[in-house]
């Protein structure tokens, strides 16, 4: 089944539900999810508005024009038009641990991701041996403080000559430049343990331990200039006791960075997210 997703933010007034529903009705139009909300404090109005393309009387070319000259002008909108049948282009970024790259792989395999991979990038080798598995191309592009720029300046040209839609740090151990985060908004999305700023540092779960912490759990975010900033996509945690030693805590850990950052990945590529200021509204 095809399929067409509108996401919608605008200032709040009355009308806007029924303005949109009146449109996709106007063209026969079969709903097949309609979701809205409004920020109080802001008044602002989100919308996600899903439906058949069959029988739906504008064709593909036409519904975004029709769709500004009639609902979106009128209500000050700001709109995204997608639809199901464009599978996104996702760049996998990996350094050396292999547990959610292992886990997104086996996802996509079994078609629980609609998405293509046309690479997996990584500043060193270790994991290229998982890329032929699943017979993904793979490149090694070095990167360190001393060569950030150049190294950037060849992930950029792999991003443009592959056509990458958005790219996922699957455990990506490196800090991307200002420079080159902003050239992808809200494009980005990235994994890493909810301890920070409480536990930052390379052994986090170390230092949890000591601390006797009773919940440990997982963020994932869509990469901004400030570091681990941006806005939050996806949380989740677990519980654990003194009976944890490290090594459980490490586990439970990564379980829950596979599980968030999945989530957040389906999230994404079902346009499901609507990203406002520094905020998230996930549908």
């Amino acid at each position: 089944m095809s399929s067409a997703v509108l996401l919608i933010h605008c200032p709040d007034k009355s009308g806007l539900v029924a303005s949109v529903s009146d449109f996709l009705a106007r063209y026969h139009g079969n709903i097949l999810h309609f979701d809205q909300h409004v920020d109080a404090e802001s008044q602002v109005f989100f919308m996600r508005a899903e439906w058949e393309l069959d029988g739906f009387q504008l064709n593909k070319e036409e519904i975004g024009t029709q769709f500004e000259l009639q609902i979106a002008s009128r209500f000050d909108m700001k709109w995204e038009l997608f639809f199901s049948e464009e599978r996104p282009r996702m760049g996998l970024f990996v350094s050396q641990l292999s547990h959610c790259l292992f886990d997104i792989l086996s996802r996509h395999e079994a078609n629980e991701l609609a998405v293509d991979i046309p690479f997996i990038l990584s500043n060193h080798t270790s994991l290229e041996p998982v890329a032929r598995r699943f017979e993904i191309p793979f490149f090694h592009v070095p990167n360190s403080k001393d060569i950030k720029q150049n190294a950037e300046k060849t992930i950029l040209e792999l991003v443009h000559l592959h056509k990458i839609d958005f790219m996922v740090l699957a455990r990506y151990m490196q800090i991307l430049s200002a420079e080159f985060v902003e050239q992808f908004p809200n494009r980005i999305i990235n994994i890493h343990h909810s301890f920070l700023p409480a536990f930052p540092g390379a052994k986090p779960y170390h230092s949890a331990h000591q601390r006797g912490v009773k919940i440990i759990g997982a963020t994932s975010h869509y990469v901004t200039s400030d570091l681990d900033a941006g806005p939050i996509i996806e949380q989740d945690i677990v519980r654990v006791t003194h009976k944890d030693s490290i090594d459980d805590l490490v586990l439970k850990g990564r379980d829950l960075e596979k599980l968030v950052l999945s989530r957040a990945i389906r999230h994404h590529i079902n346009r499901k997210i609507l990203v406002y200021g520094n905020k998230t509204v996930v549908f």
